[in-house]
C-alpha cells in the first residue's frame, strides 16, 4: 500500500486500534454508519497528537492513518462482496 509511505512507523500502532474502535462504534445503535469515519478522525488526529505531539505534522498524520484504516475496511467489506 503506497499511503503507507507517508505515515511514520510510529503511528502505524494506531491503524488496528481504529479499525477495531470503528467496529465496537458500529455496534452502537444510535450512532448512524455515516459518522463512523468522522469519529475515527478525531480519533485518529488524537492520537497521533499523543504518539507524536501537538503539531501540524501529527494532525496530518492523523488524518492520513485515519484514511488508511477506512479505506482498509471499506476494500475488504468490497472484495467480500464480489
Amino acid at each position: 500500500m503506497e499511503a503507507l509511505t507517508y505515515i511514520l512507523e510510529k503511528g502505524l500502532v494506531l491503524i488496528p486500534m481504529l479499525n477495531i474502535l470503528g467496529a465496537l462504534i458500529k455496534g452502537i445503535e444510535k450512532i448512524p454508519d455515516k459518522y463512523i469515519p468522522l469519529i475515527l478522525l478525531v480519533f485518529g488526529v488524537l492520537g497521533a497528537f499523543g504518539i507524536i505531539g501537538f503539531s501540524v505534522d501529527a494532525a496530518i498524520q492523523g488524518v492520513l492513518i485515519t484514511g488508511v484504516a477506512v479505506y482498509g475496511n471499506q476494500l475488504v467489506k468490497q472484495l467480500k462482496t464480489e
